[in-house]
């Protein structure tokens, strides 16, 4: 029987990815009706810090009445040279289900090779999945489906703009992306998707009527020796209220957190009634509840 992964938005036909989303929702207004998945355990092994992804990963499972092992790579014998797919090996055997939080994608490519469960990205430097069902699903609660509507990207190519690429794609949507040169999502994600995707440096016309506006940080995890640089070279890529007001009427704001208020995003951003970011960030335990239940059952 071939296991089914969740390590990109492209691992999924858009009509699961759907269901997952709608299931979310779903289970965000009655707990209850979750599938129990007793005696069943999710491992997490995580080589970045977390606090959204690592909880609500352990409080789905918990409310699954499922259980989780959580283990760092210092803490496991990953971090003492044992080979990625011994060790995926060896785990899948034990638990139900993999989410693995690490720097480089391959990695998470060749433990799911090797593994007998379902594996998650959980973060990738390439992609990062999860929070896109979080963010696909706090838009449908606030404004209905996403198909058809305009989202602006502000701010650096990475793994959050690439998995917007994945989404634009999987949920069809149109996707501007405004980022200076230099700090270009991947070429082959663009390319071959420029019927939906488009990259400009200008934030302003990014945003110009736009029904969703997005950023991130600067410098992501593994990046911090390059903040000033990355700063001077994001300087007019601020979300502000005065470049929110170039958006939609009804435009919201969202970031996957944690900001660096007052860089990316102002601090009265966050706090506007346009943004939505506490939503998003709770969304994220009954989006990943949904997809936990999708893989295991």
């Amino acid at each position: 029987m071939t296991i089914q992964h969740f390590l990109s938005l492209l691992d999924l036909p858009p009509p699961d990815l759907r269901a997952i989303v709608n299931r979310a929702i779903e289970l965000k207004s009655d707990p209850n009706l979750v599938r129990k998945q007793n005696q069943k355990t999710l491992g997490l092994i995580f080589e970045k810090s977390s606090t959204r992804t690592r909880v609500a990963f352990e409080v789905a499972m918990n409310q699954m009445d499922g259980s989780s092992v959580f283990l760092t790579t210092d803490s496991s014998q990953l971090g003492r040279g044992e080979p990625i797919a011994d060790t995926s090996r060896v785990l899948s055997r034990m638990v139900d289900c993999i989410a693995i939080r690490t720097f480089e994608h391959s990695k998470l490519e060749e433990f799911a090779k090797y593994s007998q469960v379902p594996v998650i990205n959980a973060l990738s430097d390439t992609f990062h999945p999860c929070q896109l069902l979080a963010d696909v699903q706090t838009f449908t609660e606030h404004r209905g489906d996403i198909n058809g509507k305009i989202v602006a990207w502000v701010g650096d190519g990475n793994n959050m703009c690439q998995s917007y690429i994945n989404a634009a794609i999987a949920f069809d949507f149109e996707l501007r992306i405004a980022c200076p040169e230099g700090f270009h999502p991947k070429t082959e994600l663009t390319s071959q998707n420029n019927d939906r995707v488009l990259i400009s440096e200008n934030p302003k016309s990014a945003v110009l009527g736009a029904d969703l506006v997005v950023t991130d940080v600067w410098a992501s995890m593994g990046q911090e020796k390059e903040q000033v640089k990355r700063a001077k070279a994001f300087a007019k890529y601020k979300v502000t209220p005065e470049l929110m007001s170039l958006a939609g009427r009804n435009a919201l704001f969202m970031h996957c957190l944690p900001a660096h208020r007052g860089e990316e995003v102002s601090s009265e951003l966050i706090d506007d009634v346009s943004s939505v970011v506490w939503d998003e960030a709770e969304n994220r335990m009954h989006s990943q509840k949904a997809l936990l239940e999708f893989l295991l059952s």
